[in-house]
């Protein structure tokens, strides 16, 4: 076998990132070489992990530490939204969020093209909810072939059964899939429109409301781990999907700290992301209630380190911990729905109290609770007396961790990373 070039070119953010360099990992180590496309935000993630990196300019060009800046006082500034409902963000948060999503996908075309000519990738695995067009042209014009990721939910991928992207439905809710729908697609037209019209321009054809990608005719893999799957009313050949049962990248080995009190009690890990730490205010009132009890707990806090200049005895704060190694050691987790949290949770066998924020959280937090597998609280609208018993019941939950047990054997029989090496080396050979 002669090692091919596999291209990676995962969205702007720290979930789909990380999830692509666990499947790159794998591939090199079956002998390919494992490369990054990159907005320049996320420079230097990928080379931290020894990978060739490769930018393309999704916005109108910047320092990193600018476009940082700005999806953080982007998130930031929608704060108070978190507390509403997935159908209510459709109106503030949503919207914005698509708008930008396009914007980036038609500034992506003025560079994408000729990064691609310069790499000559052997296939392509993109990591997002929108299609670039230099993707499937190059693989036309090239006849190599392309691969969808799909590292947020599986309802990425609609069904009938299934419920809409984003909305936070539970399984059966059927009233919720309408209403979600129809008011996504009356706010969304105005921006679907402009979409519709770049990829005509690129010689594409136009998608049907609400779509803003489609599935690869090669292959499309989901992170989604299929104890937690959906029943579809059209099940997916398994020819064109493939479930990936989480990604799980390797990590660095974690040190366990000295608390200055419970250092032998159960331990928990607390992160709303990358973006979410920006709600300091969430952050403390959650520290105030678990220093009341008999636990320890490791909080991510981000870039706001210097927010805190108390903490209780038996926390422990951190602006990053290496997360998969991390809760491989945690009793329970609470955290904002992510996906790699979401999976991550899943493959190790800990109980996941959701206090979702935005996009898929709102899908993860239903999801995990109606499976048995975790809990969901609003990320406000909570007692002390709540939380506390929460997190008491997913510490001593008898029928919970023997759910989660069978689930995380299943998750590491599979090896998402591995699994996924394999399909992406029989493509491309």
């Amino acid at each position: 076998m002669t090692g091919k070039v596999i291209a990676f070119f995962p969205e702007a953010a720290f979930g789909p990132a990380l999830n692509s360099v666990g499947i790159g990992q794998a591939c090199e180590k079956l002998g390919h070489k494992a490369v990054f496309l990159t907005d320049p935000g996320m420079q230097g993630v990928y080379s931290g992990y020894g990978f060739d990196e490769y930018t393309v300019n999704m916005s109108e060009p910047m320092p990193p530490e600018e476009m940082a800046k700005y999806w953080s006082d982007f998130i930031n500034g929608h704060i108070p939204n978190f507390d509403l409902s997935a159908y209510e963000q459709i109106d503030n948060y949503v919207k914005e969020c698509w708008a930008a999503i396009v914007d980036t996908a038609i500034w992506a075309e003025k560079e994408l093209p000729g990064v691609l000519d310069t790499v000559k990738p052997d296939l392509i695995c993109v990591d997002n909810v929108i299609l670039f067009p230099a993707i499937k042209r190059y693989a036309r014009e090239h006849n190599k072939p392309w691969v969808r990721m799909i590292s947020c939910s599986e309802n990425e991928i609609a069904d009938p059964l299934v419920p809409p992207h984003l909305s936070g439905c539970g399984e059966k809710d059927t009233a919720c899939f309408a209403a979600y729908q129809d008011r996504f697609n009356e706010v969304i037209r105005p921006t679907h429109e402009k979409f519709n019209a770049f990829l005509k321009e690129c010689g594409e054809s136009p998608y049907e409301l609400g779509e803003f990608f489609e599935a690869s005719p090669h292959m499309n893999l989901l992170l989604y781990p299929e104890p937690v799957k959906f029943t579809r009313e059209k099940p997916l050949d398994p020819k064109q999907f493939q479930y990936l049962e989480g990604c799980v990248r390797d990590e660095t080995d974690f040190e366990m700290p000295s608390f200055k009190s419970n250092n032998d009690a159960p331990l928990l890990y607390v992160s709303f992301g990358s973006l979410g730490s920006g709600d300091t205010t969430l952050l403390k009132r959650l520290m105030a209630t678990i220093a009341t009890m008999d636990v320890r707990a490791l909080f991510n806090v981000g870039d706001y380190m210097e927010e805190y200049d108390s903490v209780p005895d038996n926390v422990h704060i951190a602006s990053w911990y290496p997360q998969p190694s991390v809760i491989s050691l945690a009793d329970a987790v609470i955290h904002h729905g992510g996906n790699n949290s979401f999976n991550e949770c899943l493959y190790f066998g800990k109980p996941a109290l959701i206090m979702p924020y935005v996009w898929d959280g709102h899908d993860n937090a239903t999801r995990v609770a109606e499976t048995g597998h975790g809990y969901h609280l609003h990320r406000n609208r909570w007692t002390d007396e709540e939380l506390k018993d929460t997190i008491q019941k997913m510490l001593t939950g008898e029928e919970m961790h023997s759910r989660l047990a069978k689930t995380s054997a299943h998750m590491r029989s599979q090896h998402g990373p591995t699994k996924a090496a394999k399909i992406l080396d029989q493509l491309v050979n």
